[in-house]
């Protein structure tokens, strides 16, 4: 289970990584870059939880920091991404299931603002005022606009793809302890019982049929 968590999501925040530098971050739109490695990192988060949110934000963001053409100090997005994957796990859906749109959506919102303004407060905190120059309020409503627009057709496939990850029928095996073991064990387990026990109770059906034949015939003979 948790190679597969692993697998998924280093291989979710690769492509992430790589269609982000090479293809949003050269589209040149107006304010913020749609932010693609945050909204996989919210995805993973909704489903894993809370612990693996931090760890899986904190790798992407380690990763995007030292991509190229980074031009921040490394750690900084890492501390980001840790921060929103921890408070994204926190407000996860019930077993990792979308019920409402609206809820996945604010999350979106909200982690797009968040990063943004903690990126910003981290940047001034070294002696980065780029964000002064660009202006704070066309950041926010960009990156907002942005990851809102890109979230629906990415979120809901990380998620899935993270469920299918979770309900691996041969991890669970392997495991010992998945409820997939416990089902299929049971299966089999009944599926057995009940063809014996047919066969036995055809058995004793026959058995009692022959005895029945057989006092008959020893009453006829002794009515003779």
């Amino acid at each position: 289970m948790r190679f597969n968590r692993m697998l998924l999501s280093t291989t979710l925040v690769v492509v992430a990584l790589v269609i982000q530098v090479t293809v949003l971050a050269r589209l040149q739109l107006p304010g913020a870059v749609p932010d693609l490695l945050l909204l996989v990192v919210l995805g993973l988060a909704f489903v894993y939880g809370h612990l693996a949110g931090a760890f899986i934000g904190f790798g992407a963001g380690l990763l995007a920091d030292l991509a190229p053409p980074a031009d921040h100090a490394a750690g900084r997005y890492a501390l980001v991404l840790c921060v929103i994957g921890y408070l994204a796990g926190l407000v996860r859906p019930e077993k990792g299931q979308l019920k409402s749109a609206t809820a996945p959506m604010l999350a979106v919102v909200g982690a797009a603002i968040g990063s943004t303004l903690l990126y910003a407060g981290v940047g001034a905190l070294v002696g980065d005022t780029a964000a002064r120059h660009v202006g704070l309020g066309s950041l926010l409503f960009t990156a907002a606009v942005y990851d809102l627009l890109l979230a629906p057709f990415t979120v809901p496939l990380i998620m899935a793809l993270a469920r299918r990850s979770e309900n691996d029928p041969l991890a669970d095996t392997q495991s010992g302890g998945g409820s997939g073991g416990d089902i299929a064990s049971g299966w089999l387990s009944s599926g057995t019982g009940l063809r014996i026990g047919g066969r036995r109770g055809g058995l004793r059906v026959k058995a009692a049929r022959s005895r029945a034949a057989r006092a008959g015939r020893i009453k006829g003979v002794k009515r003779l």
